[in-house]
């Protein structure tokens, strides 16, 4: 006799889920946090929001994240190496960084840019407080802890992907319970000092870390925000 199929309870279903607006006012609600306050995350809230993440969908299910949880002296001790390695080292990285950017993606990378230097009155000239808050990355901007992402080498550019999913679904998962992220690409950019430090098998590679926290609401820094593209920009709809 052939096992019985579990039933899909209604409850579960797509037209009993939460409202899109409720989606939408949470998307809205992100932000990248860039200064933190000391005080470290409950346990019991960074179980939620990993275990929230975890849904996240995958190529065949294969979820290749595996993430490195910093907090208390873990984070201070991995910030301290980081910041000393990237001072004295070139930047190696797991995944070639983007070759160039060009026409809008140059617009909005440069945008970003000169609201986050605008928001800490940094003179585009100068080039010594833009470096210093650019190494501010290495010290995880103060925030009490940060999660390394990295993915199952085989996989190639699909777990590289499904990695993406996890880290927003992480990200907005915090956003509801009250924590605040930052993604870190500048982390993954030092692979080799990352790799020694939490000891990741060669079989895998690290794609970014996310910082997060407690925001520090007062501070100039996290008073700016970044704009997004208009639809008819992004979404070529075909119709015959």
């Amino acid at each position: 006799m052939l096992p019985q199929r579990s039933r899909v309870s209604t409850s579960t279903s797509p037209s009993t889920v939460a409202a899109p607006g409720g989606l939408r006012a949470l998307l809205e609600l992100r932000w990248s946090c860039r200064a933190f306050l000391p005080e470290p995350v409950p346990d019991h809230v960074i179980t939620e929001m990993f275990g929230i993440a975890q849904r996240t969908a995958s190529w065949c299910n294969t979820q290749p994240w595996h993430v490195y949880v910093t907090k208390g002296e873990g984070t201070r001790r991995f910030a301290e190496r980081l910041t000393e390695h990237a001072r004295a080292h070139e930047q190696v990285a797991d995944f070639a960084p983007p070759a160039g950017y060009h026409g809008v993606y140059r617009d909005r990378r440069r945008e970003s840019g000169l609201a986050l230097y605008a928001s800490l009155g940094i003179e585009k000239t100068d080039a010594e407080a833009r470096t210093a808050q650019t190494m501010r990355n290495f010290d995880l901007f103060g925030a009490p802890h940060t999660a390394v992402i990295t993915t199952d080498r085989d996989q190639g550019v699909y777990g590289a992907i499904d990695c993406g999913g996890y880290i927003a679904n992480l990200m907005n998962a915090a956003t509801a319970l009250g924590v605040a992220t930052i993604p870190q690409a500048a982390i993954a950019l030092h692979s080799g000092l990352v790799r020694d430090h939490f000891l990741v098998p060669d079989d895998r590679l690290v794609v970014c870390a996310v910082s997060f926290g407690y925001p520090d609401v007062a501070h100039p820094v996290n008073q700016f925000r970044t704009s997004r593209a208009d639809l008819a920009d992004v979404v070529t709809t075909v119709d015959e």
